[in-house]
């Protein structure tokens, strides 16, 4: 058996990076920026107003409170969208709506809270304020020149608003993958009544899923019969569009080699024997520089495998710099055994936040065929070789439902 950071160093160092390109804001999201993002305009464009009210010389309402109001002329009204004509001059203000630009002479607003109407064009304000109040400055968030995002930020919705602040609307960044996934198996049906012998198809349905969640475009190669010029067909046509392909089964000790044989006729594939449990064994191979990820046909193992090593190689691919799941201390609610077996056991538990720290515990049966107790999982606890944890002993679990960590 290989480690398993000796197996994920193999994979991570044959992936290449993706081409960069640009793509509308729209298609953007959890995209890496390829290059430095730099203003090339200033947010705001020019100084505004943060509040509905009055906009005024701040001199002027010096003094002001509610028991000695201070009266100022109403000379103008100015909406957002709207550039100023008139100005504010001694004695004046502006009835102004919030993200409307300071009309000139004006340096402060007064919150429309803090005034009453007082007839004949009037306005008491009952506050006074300083320069620069409620008044946004141009530029105050971004000035042309400025670094906006690094080459490699992650582009969550807030990155978007802000390349669409500064006129932004492709943006340049590392490709999307095109991830194949394809689930080989005479045994496999999809629909319709079961026969002797066959079961249902839940990989490919459940890693189709796994890769959009990762931000992944993920392409239904569909099912495939146990039969090397099928599967080498159907490998074939994948990787004439895809850049990865995830297939499922076929891949332990004892199965018919109809996948490898397929994938030596186009590229190479090796089997793999992860000290690990469950998803002890894996195949990875490449089809000229897109990879090829044999996943065992177990439901949980093709999942932990993808987890730990699809999943991370494809972020890479995509130019993420944070690409594995985080690991966050816990304690186990119970006792969880196991025996010594030169393996790294990844067992399937609930995490909890109760009175500051985080409680993990089973949601049932660890068999590899198990997949309903993942679905209630939101995390793997890592059980290294040994006897496992007592209850209450610390235990580290990987964090399903968290994106990224490092």
């Amino acid at each position: 058996m290989i480690s398993l950071s000796e197996v994920q160093e193999r994979i991570f160092g044959s992936v290449r990076r993706l081409e960069s390109c640009e793509v509308p804001l729209r298609d953007a999201l959890g995209l890496v920026t390829a290059v430095d993002i730099v203003a090339g305009e200033a947010v705001p464009p020019f100084a505004n107003t943060a509040m509905d009210g009055y906009a005024v010389r701040a001199g002027d309402t010096e003094g002001a409170s509610p028991g000695s109001p201070v009266r100022l002329a109403v000379v103008a009204e100015l909406p957002a969208g709207m550039g100023p004509t008139t100005p504010v001059g001694p004695g004046e203000a502006i009835r102004i709506m919030t993200g409307a630009p300071m009309p000139g002479g004006a340096d402060a607003v007064v919150m429309v809270e803090r005034t009453e109407p007082a007839g004949d064009g009037a306005v008491l304000v009952h506050e006074a304020v300083g320069a620069g109040t409620h008044v946004r400055p141009a530029a105050g968030d971004l000035a042309p020149g400025d670094l906006v995002f690094p080459a490699g930020t992650v582009l969550g919705p807030a990155h978007l608003g802000v390349l669409a602040s500064i006129g932004i609307r492709d943006a340049p960044v590392v490709r999307r993958a095109r991830v194949g996934v394809l689930s080989t198996g005479d045994e496999l049906i999809e629909q319709g009544t079961l026969a002797p012998g066959q079961i249902r198809d839940s990989n490919r349905p459940m890693l189709l899923g796994l890769v959009a969640d990762a931000g992944i475009e993920a392409v239904d190669l569909g099912s495939a019969r146990d039969d090397e010029s099928i599967i080498r067909r159907t490998l074939e046509d994948a990787f004439a569009s895809c850049d990865a392909v995830l297939t499922s089964g076929g891949v332990s000790v004892g199965d018919y080699d109809y996948v490898k044989a397929a994938i030596d006729r186009i590229g190479r594939l090796e089997w793999q024997q992860v000290a690990i449990k469950p998803a002890k064994p894996l195949a990875f191979g490449m089809v000229g520089e897109r990879p090829v990820f044999g996943l065992p046909g177990n439901p949980v193992s093709s999942l932990v495998s993808f987890e730990l090593f699809a999943r991370p190689a494809l972020l890479q691919m995509m130019g993420h710099e944070r690409r594995f799941r985080p690991v966050v201390p816990a304690m186990a609610e119970h006792a969880m055994h196991r025996k010594p077996d030169g393996k790294l056991h990844l067992d399937r538990v609930r995490v909890e936040l109760r009175a500051g720290s985080f409680r993990a515990a089973r949601t049932g049966d660890q068999a590899s065929n198990v997949l309903s107790a993942t679905a209630a999982a939101n995390g793997l606890a890592l059980l290294p070789d040994g006897d496992g944890v007592a209850e209450g002993d610390p235990v580290d679990v990987m964090r399903l439902d968290w994106p990224a960590d490092h």
